[in-house]
C-alpha cells in the first residue's frame, strides 16, 4: 500500500515536472519569432513590462500554489482543508485587487520611472492578469496538497499555448495592420490575461466537482469572530514570511530584469545615446532572456525532479542518502549548466544569426550566459535547503544580490552598455550563490570540490570550447556573412562536435559516477550503449 501511493506521488510529480518543463519551452521559444516579426524596438516594448507579467506568473504558477499546497498538506481532513483554500483565496483576493489597482493608477508614473511613458497601456493591460492570479494560485493550491497534479498540469499547459497565441497573432496584425509597437506590445501583454481566463476555466470544472462535491463537503467549522481574525493575523503572517520566501526566491531572474527595466534604457540615454537607438540595443540585450531560459530547461528539471528524493529522505533521517542525492544533484545540474553555457558562448555569433537575423550585441549575450551557471548552482542549493524547510537564509541572499543590482547596474550601463548589465546580473547572482554557500552544511560545501569534480569540469569544457574555436576556423565559418540557414547547418554540426568532445572528455576522466549517469536524460540507454559496444 505504501508502496502505490509513493508511486502515485511520483508519478503526480512527474506529470507537473513535465507540464512545466513544456511551459518553459513554450515561454522561451515564442520569442524568437515574435522578436523577427517586430524587429528590436518591439521586441524592447514587450520585454519593458514582461517582468511584470513574470512576477504575476510567479505567483499564481510557481510561488503561491507551492506554499498553499503546503498548507493544505498540513491539515487534519477535508473540512479544515477547505477552510484554509477559503482564507487564502480572501487573502490572496485582497492582494491580488490591491495590485491591479496600483498598477492601473501608477501606470504612468512607473512608465516614466522607466523613461518612457507610452508604456502606460501596456502596464494596464498586463494589471488585469493579477485579478485572476488568486483563484489560480488557490486552485492549485489546493490540488497540488491533495497530491492532484493532472488539473494543475493541463491549466499550466492551456495558459502558456494561449497566451502564445495571443502574442504570435498581435505581432502578425501588427505587421498586417499599421499599429504602432506600443499598441502591438499592449495587444501582445493582453495574452497574459486571455491565458491566465484560459487557465481558470479548466481549473474551475474540476475544482467544483472536488471542492463542493465530496461526500463531506457539507461539513462547516464554526468560529467566533475573534478566532476567525486570530487565524487570518497568523495565516497572514506565514502567507508573508513563508510564501514572500517562495514567491521571491522562485521570480529571482524576473526581479533582476525588472531593475532591467528600469535602468538599461535610461542609462544608455544618458551616456548619450539617442533615444530610438538606446531602444533597439535594449531589445537586442533581452534576446539573452530567451537563451538563459533554454539553457536552464534541464538543470532546472533536475531540481524539481529530485526534490521530493531529497524531502523523503531528510524527513526518514537518512542522512547519507540525503547528501548523496543532494551531491548527485549539484554534479549533474552544475556539469549541464557550464557545459550548456560554454556552447552557448562559443557559438554565439551563429546562434544570433540564426535565431535573430544578425551578430549584434555578442558581447553582452555572452556575459549574460554566465546567468545559466550560476542560476543552475543556486537552484540546486536551494533545492537541499527547502527540503529542509530552510527559507529565510535563501530571502537574504536574494536581497543581497538584488541590492547589488540595483546600486550598481545603471553606472555600468553608462559606462559599458549593456555589457555593463549582463556583467552586473552575473555579479547579482554570484552574490545570492556565494551567501547560500557560505552558510550551506559542510557537505554541501564539499559536493562542488570531490574528486577533483569542479576542476575536471572546466578543463573538460575550455577543451570543449577550444574546439568549437578550432572547427570554426579551420571550415572558415564566418557567421556575418553565412545566411541564416546555413548558419542554422553550422550551429548543428560544431554544437554535435562540441558534445561529442564533452562526452568523450567526461568518460574518459570519470566525471560522473554510474549513478549521476544515470541520473541524467537517456543516460542509462547511452551506458547500455556503450556497454554493448565495448564488448563488440
Amino acid at each position: 500500500m505504501k508502496n502505490k501511493w509513493m508511486q502515485h506521488l511520483m508519478k503526480g510529480a512527474l506529470i507537473l515536472s513535465l507540464s512545466s518543463l513544456i511551459a518553459k519551452i513554450l515561454s522561451a521559444v515564442y520569442r524568437v519569432p515574435f522578436q523577427n516579426m517586430v524587429g528590436n524596438t518591439g521586441f524592447y516594448v514587450y520585454q519593458q513590462i514582461y517582468p511584470i507579467y513574470g512576477i504575476g506568473m510567479t505567483f499564481a504558477l510557481s510561488g503561491f500554489p507551492v506554499f498553499i499546497s503546503k498548507l493544505i498538506a498540513e491539515q487534519d481532513g477535508m473540512p479544515a482543508q477547505r477552510e484554509v483554500t477559503k482564507r487564502s483565496f480572501v487573502l490572496l483576493a485582497f492582494f491580488g485587487v490591491l495590485i491591479f489597482g496600483f498598477l492601473q493608477i501608477g501606470a504612468v508614473p512607473i512608465a516614466a520611472m522607466m523613461s518612457d511613458v507610452q508604456l502606460a497601456p501596456i502596464i494596464r493591460s498586463v494589471s488585469f492578469m493579477f485579478l485572476t492570479m488568486p483563484f489560480l494560485a488557490t486552485t492549485r493550491g489546493y490540488f497540488q496538497g491533495t497530491f492532484n497534479m493532472v488539473p494543475t498540469a493541463v491549466s499550466q499547459v492551456t495558459e502558456q499555448l494561449i497566451r502564445v497565441g495571443v502574442i504570435l497573432v498581435a505581432a502578425y496584425l501588427s505587421i498586417k495592420v499599421p499599429w504602432g509597437v506600443y499598441k502591438m506590445g499592449t495587444w501582445a501583454m493582453s495574452g497574459a490575461t486571455f491565458g491566465a481566463i484560459g487557465g481558470t476555466l479548466v481549473l474551475a470544472r474540476a475544482f467544483h466537482k472536488q471542492f463542493f462535491y465530496a461526500p463531506d463537503s457539507r461539513e462547516v467549522i464554526h468560529e467566533s469572530w475573534t478566532r476567525k481574525f486570530e487565524v487570518y493575523g497568523r495565516l497572514l503572517k506565514r502567507f508573508f514570511i513563508e510564501g514572500g520566501s517562495i514567491c521571491l526566491f522562485a521570480s529571482m531572474i524576473v526581479l533582476l530584469q525588472l531593475v532591467d527595466s528600469f535602468t538599461v534604457k535610461r542609462g544608455l540615454v544618458q551616456s548619450g545615446v539617442p533615444e530610438n537607438l538606446a531602444k533597439g540595443l535594449k531589445g537586442i540585450y533581452d534576446r539573452g532572456q530567451p537563451l538563459v531560459q533554454l539553457g536552464l530547461v534541464i538543470s532546472t528539471a533536475f531540481s524539481s525532479a529530485l526534490l521530493p528524493s531529497l524531502t523523503h529522505a531528510y524527513q526518514q533521517r537518512r542522512h547519507y542518502e540525503f547528501y548523496r542525492i543532494a551531491q548527485e544533484m549539484v554534479h549533474t545540474s552544475s556539469a549541464l549548466s557550464v557545459a550548456a553555457t560554454s556552447g552557448l558562448i562559443a557559438l554565439m555569433p551563429f546562434i544570433n544569426r540564426l535565431l535573430f537575423g544578425d551578430t549584434s550585441g555578442n558581447t553582452a549575450l555572452c556575459m549574460y550566459m554566465l546567468s545559466i551557471i550560476l542560476v543552475a548552482l543556486i537552484n540546486s542549493y536551494n533545492s537541499v535547503l527547502q527540503s529542509q524547510n530552510e527559507f529565510r537564509l535563501t530571502t537574504v541572499a536574494l536581497f543581497g544580490g538584488l541590492l547589488v543590482k540595483i546600486i550598481f547596474n545603471e553606472w555600468f550601463v553608462r559606462h559599458f552598455g549593456t555589457t555593463g548589465s549582463s556583467f552586473i546580473t552575473a555579479l547579482s547572482l554570484l552574490a545570492v550563490f556565494l551567501i547560500i554557500y557560505a552558510k550551506s552544511s559542510e557537505p554541501m560545501k564539499k559536493a562542488l570540490f570531490e574528486k577533483g569534480f569542479i576542476f575536471k569540469l572546466l578543463i573538460i569544457c575550455l577543451i570543449m570550447s577550444f574546439v568549437v574555436g578550432l572547427t570554426t576556423s579551420v571550415f572558415g565559418f564566418n557567421p556575418v556573412t553565412l545566411g541564416r540557414l546555413k548558419a542554422g547547418v553550422v550551429t548543428v554540426f560544431v554544437a554535435a562536435i562540441g558534445a561529442g568532445t564533452f562526452i568523450f572528455l567526461a568518460l574518459r576522466w570519470h566525471l560522473f559516477t554510474i549513478r549521476e549517469w544515470l541520473s541524467i536524460p537517456y543516460g542509462r540507454r547511452f551506458l547500455k550503449w556503450l556497454s554493448k559496444r565495448n564488448q563488440k
